[in-house]
């Protein structure tokens, strides 16, 4: 265990600067696709900080791609309005719902090779959310904000687990 946290250490002190600057690069990019969303709904917001992430701390990973991270939050959006349909006038229907939606969510990004897994947050938020237009494109403008400044600075970008 010593070994391995000191080696973890030395990792982080030889590559501080990737560290630092990919941390700044997440949390810069989160303000700016916040920018286009309304404070309504906070479990999205939540999950967009999980993809910057992935995509900041992982940008090799496969569920920090293009495809992926835009096309899971798709997916996610898609399968929280369908559930949110869903008769839910008491809190075991409303628990129904919610759950549903992330069942759907993940089979649905499985199924199109979209998988993102803070986009099962993204379907949960917006079923168990009133549903917007504003919340839907503001979730997907966050997804493609996030992928188009990751993909810009990917050449200096490295995996930092």
């Amino acid at each position: 265990m010593k070994r391995v946290l000191r080696e973890r250490i030395a990792e982080v002190r030889h590559h501080w600067r990737h560290y630092v600057l990919q941390s700044l690069a997440a949390g810069l990019t989160v303000f700016l696709a916040i920018l286009f969303m309304t404070f309504q709904n906070q479990i999205i917001i939540a999950s967009l900080g999980a993809t910057a992430f992935i995509v900041f701390a992982m940008p090799n990973s496969v569920t920090a791609q293009p495809r992926r991270v835009v096309g899971g939050h798709a997916v996610g959006v898609l399968a929280g309005f369908c559930c949110s349909l869903l008769p839910h006038a008491t809190q075991l229907g409303a628990t129904v719902v919610y759950a549903c939606a992330v069942a759907v969510s993940m089979f649905l990004m499985v199924a199109s090779d979209t998988e993102h897994p803070p986009a099962a947050g993204t379907a949960l938020g917006i079923a168990s959310s009133a549903h917007t237009w504003q919340n839907d494109l503001g979730v997907l403008i966050g997804a493609i904000v996030l992928t188009v400044v990751q993909r810009i600075l990917h050449p200096r970008l490295r995996d930092l687990t």
